[in-house]
């Protein structure tokens, strides 16, 4: 007869936000420096904003090109382009662990429920669920955004309203693939409370694809909301938003490039960091034994 595993082995409780035989160095290269740029873009967002000036008053002269008194030039009234790529690449940040942490903890909450449950409540959350994730992302930031007017923290609402489906989905498919584990259904006969049995039999298995997703989603985030900055969305000048400041920089794209490629690239630095350093996320978590 097969020995299966106690509901309590301490097998089931090992970090999982640490993997036991994760190694860094055996990333790729290219994984491992994403790690580290997109760990260095997040120290900017943090601690930048207090080393550079003001992104909202003239610093200098308008238009005047890149130099040691101003790295990344200044645009057309002025404003010391460095410190609002600082101050945009902050926002941008932000806004987008906002959209994933809000959509982690609802979804999250809903698909452990429905998947733990089962049954009608599984059915009932699950329709609840369908319904919003036929609703258009960038058409309810429109809504929302004309309705209450252009902010990021709206736009920020409106894709968080359509971002937490993706995780309750998930996090119901791996609720229900553990459900029928062995050391779960010792736990149900031990009679454990259904919390505690969500909380500490099936949560911690499900993490890891959440997590793994919510890093690959950072990416996607960040050029979704630079997006609907870019068309108008976000908040109005002179709020510093890498979208809003390419779409406004554009027009003096011939003559003096800088304004409007700076925050584009510095828009492309932090997507092209968050997919790779996602890539490696994913293949720490895949060596796992």
């Amino acid at each position: 007869m097969a020995v299966t595993e106690p509901f309590n082995a301490p097998i089931e409780r090992r970090s999982v936000l640490l993997p036991a035989r994760s190694s860094f160095r055996a990333l790729p290269r290219s994984e491992r420096f994403s790690l580290i740029l997109l760990a260095g873009l997040l120290v900017i967002a943090l601690v930048g904003p207090f080393l550079v000036v003001d992104p909202t008053i003239a610093a200098g002269q308008p238009f005047e090109s890149p130099s040691w008194h101003h790295l990344f030039g200044t645009d057309d009234i002025g404003q010391d382009i460095l410190a609002r790529v600082v101050y945009g690449l902050r926002a941008s940040w932000f806004s987008a662990l906002g959209v994933i942490a809000s959509g982690i903890v609802i979804g999250g909450v809903i698909g452990l429920v429905a998947g733990t449950r089962g049954g009608w409540i599984d059915a009932v959350l699950m329709r609840f669920t369908d319904t919003f994730l036929s609703l258009p992302g960038p058409v309810l930031a429109i809504a929302v955004v004309a309705a209450l007017g252009p902010s990021l923290f709206h736009t920020t609402v409106a894709v968080a309203v359509v971002w937490w489906p993706w995780y309750a989905r998930l996090v119901r498919g791996e609720v229900r693939a553990l459900a029928v584990r062995p050391h779960v259904d010792a736990a149900r006969l031990s009679g454990i409370s259904t919390g505690r049995l969500m909380l500490r039999h099936l949560l911690p298995g499900a993490l890891p694809p959440v997590i793994i997703t919510a890093s690959l989603d950072i990416q996607n985030l960040v050029l979704t909301l630079a997006g609907l900055s870019f068309l108008g969305l976000g908040s109005p000048p002179p709020s510093p938003e890498l979208g809003a400041m390419t779409a406004r920089g554009l027009e003096y794209l011939v003559g003096d490039p800088w304004v409007p490629l700076v925050p584009a690239i510095g828009v492309f630095i932090l997507a092209a960091a968050a997919n790779l350093a996602g890539d490696g996320i994913r293949d720490l978590f895949e060596q796992r034994p």
